[in-house]
């Protein structure tokens, strides 16, 4: 990069409205610049000078914001030489910045398989009401979901106890599903009927093979993919307190590849493989969803 402040228009300006200090505003800028691969790993960040008036903030704000990127292991600073970004930080990510950049795009294609699609639901919530704030104009918006379908047998969730019905425990997963798609289709369709984007698709499938994973495909060109671990946790069904093995998406780590920036041939290599299997059983054993 050059000296051009104009450059760094990517990272926007200070919100003064913000319930957020300068500092963390910088960081948050600087952190997704870096998750959404903007700066790449090895790469030297802008000098505190630059940013200083890019933002129009005092010195002592870029390096409070600096201290922020170190302590989430982004950014290294070494005596006498400018900020880098971490090596392989691009591997275990956060995908919440990614997808608020998609949605800066024109276009927003997901594809989602998964345990539940409360996940989708939480890292889109944001974008889309930026979009009904007349901050986010993308044109137009295509989801494809594709969950387990908990009306049927599943090895997972499951009772601890084999005495225990484990209908019960796949039927509140089953209500926990459904009122995060209806939600999903229901925003996606609202902005459409509303002509804040031109065109807006939601399209649900369900299986019959138990979660195991999670995977993100956005615009076909970038994955994340994550194991849920198993865990025993106890919660309330009917009014009982049910211990019961689940698998946690919220625990699950994301690995991110991309088809494009470091490692590209082997990023492009998992996100075909990734479109090919979510195509596969998307046009085989999966079966369209049916609102409750």
């Amino acid at each position: 990069m050059d000296d051009s402040t104009d450059e760094l228009d990517f990272l926007g300006k200070i919100d003064p409205d913000s319930k957020d200090n300068q500092s963390t505003q910088i960081a948050n800028r600087l952190k997704a610049a870096i998750l959404t691969g903007k700066f790449a790993p090895g790469e030297v960040l802008p000098s505190n000078k630059r940013l200083q008036g890019h933002f129009g903030v005092a010195r002592e704000t870029v390096k409070s914001a600096f201290k922020i990127l170190t302590d989430l292991k982004l950014v290294v600073i070494q005596q006498g030489k400018l900020p880098r970004v971490r090596i392989k930080t691009h591997r275990t990510v956060e995908l919440r910045p990614h997808v608020e950049a998609l949605f800066q795009e024109a276009h927003v294609a997901i594809d989602f398989a998964g345990f539940s699609g409360e996940t989708l639901r939480g890292v889109i919530a944001e974008p889309l009401d930026r979009i009904r704030l007349g901050e986010l104009t993308p044109q137009d918006i295509r989801l494809r979901v594709m969950v387990s379908n908990m009306r049927l047998p599943m090895a997972l969730p499951t009772p601890v106890e084999p005495t225990e019905d484990p209908t019960r425990v796949t039927a509140r997963m089953a209500r926990i599903t459904d009122r995060a798609l209806e939600a999903i289709a229901h925003e996606v369709d609202e902005l459409a009927e509303l002509g804040l984007i031109k065109s807006g698709s939601v399209e649900i499938r369900t299986h019959g093979i138990a979660p195991v994973f999670k995977l993100f495909v956005l615009n076909e060109t970038e994955g994340f993919f994550g194991f849920y671990p198993i865990v025993e946790h106890t919660v309330a069904i009917e009014g009982d307190r049910v211990p019961i093995y689940d698998p946690m998406g919220k625990d699950a780590a994301l690995l991110h590849f991309s088809s494009s920036g470091e490692n590209s041939e082997q990023g492009e290599m998992f996100v075909n493989a990734a479109r090919a299997w979510f195509n596969s059983v998307w046009e085989t054993v999966a079966q369209p969803w049916e609102a409750p």
